[in-house]
């Protein structure tokens, strides 16, 4: 088995936290997205991921392809890098990768992260995960038969054909046949708004025969914006709360921590409130402050803040004055 990860996008939307880290290093619960993503795939997976081909800018340098290897490696499989320097749709990025679609493949946006409840069954052609959603219009959607088989893949739909929002993770038990219709594609320069898109390549074996079933998980979390993200790391906090997610070597005095709460090692908390739902990474000092919902990275300085569905980067220094105030009888300050 072998898992595919588009990820060279630079993350504009989460600016200015991707200026220096990409997207799916930034972390959910004391961990990078991607990290997260992968064990998660692990976690439901009935046979061993031999390779993890992460597909990327050539900015992000060696720092980054280092750790992705690392995460690769936890899970027992040999991480593999490759390059794309120009977006021409999800079918051209993911041919850069090519040498890794043989035999059975997972491909897995890098943004999305799951909870699911099944064992993927791996003796299908393929299997689409999907979550049912309020407003399918949004989404690209599949629609299915009295079979429960996949008959059509329909983006962002006018009228109402289904609401199983396609959630970005892919299984497929021949992906050689997969990569030979996304090359299709691009030698006969059959493109849709302008890229070259996989869910053509996907229709386009439908139509040849094979069987997809869709894969329907129970939690979709997105990590689109820094309000979703702040609102998935709440949420996989909420998974993971019987984990041990205060480190040993964390300084914590006079201070509260509400869990559930991720505290990496040598965070110092002094005479503070922390939590619910707040990760704090490693090395992170905090004094005389309240946090709730909210990440702050590692290497950060925070005193005196009162803070809520907040996202701090590394190496950040925030400190709020404190006040010595004489305010007499029926005022107001905001």
């Amino acid at each position: 088995m072998n898992i595919i990860i588009p990820m060279a996008g630079l993350g504009k939307r989460m600016r200015p936290h991707t200026l220096t880290v990409p997207k799916p290093l930034l972390p959910i619960a004391g961990k990078p997205i991607v990290h997260r993503l992968v064990e998660d795939i692990a976690r439901v997976c009935p046979e061993k991921i031999e390779n993890i081909g992460f597909i990327i800018h050539p900015s992000f340098g060696k720092e980054v392809e280092d750790n992705l290897r690392t995460i690769a490696g936890e899970v027992g499989a040999a991480g593999k890098i490759y390059y794309q320097t120009e977006a021409l749709g999800i079918s051209h990025a993911l041919l850069f990768a090519r040498e890794l679609f043989t035999g059975k493949v997972i491909v897995a946006f890098a943004d999305t992260l799951f909870k699911a409840d099944f064992t993927l069954d791996i003796s299908r052609d393929g299997i689409i995960w999907v979550q049912r959603v309020e407003d399918p219009s949004h989404f690209g959607v599949v629609r299915l038969n009295d079979k429960n088989e996949i008959t059509a893949f329909v983006e962002k739909p006018e009228d109402f054909v289904s609401d199983l929002a396609i959630i970005g993770i892919y299984f497929f038990k021949d992906g050689k046949k997969v990569a030979g219709e996304m090359q299709y594609l691009i030698d006969n320069n059959i493109r849709e708004k302008g890229e070259f898109q996989f869910t053509t390549a996907l229709e386009n074996l439908n139509r040849k025969g094979a069987v997809f079933l869709p894969g329907e998980v129970t939690e979709w979390l997105d990590c689109g914006n820094k309000n979703v993200t702040v609102q998935t790391n709440q949420r996989y906090l909420e998974f993971i709360k019987d984990q041990k997610l205060i480190s040993g070597k964390a300084k914590i005095s006079n201070s509260v921590i509400i869990p559930p709460c991720f505290v990496g090692d040598d965070v110092v908390i002094e005479n503070s409130v922390i939590g619910p739902h707040v990760s704090v990474g490693n090395s992170t000092h905090i004094n005389d402050s309240r946090l709730k919902n909210s990440i702050i990275q590692s290497h950060s300085r925070i005193s005196h803040a009162v803070l809520e569905n907040s996202m701090l980067g590394n190496f950040v220094n925030f400190e709020n004055k404190p006040l010595d105030l004489s305010v007499g009888d029926y005022n107001t300050i905001t």
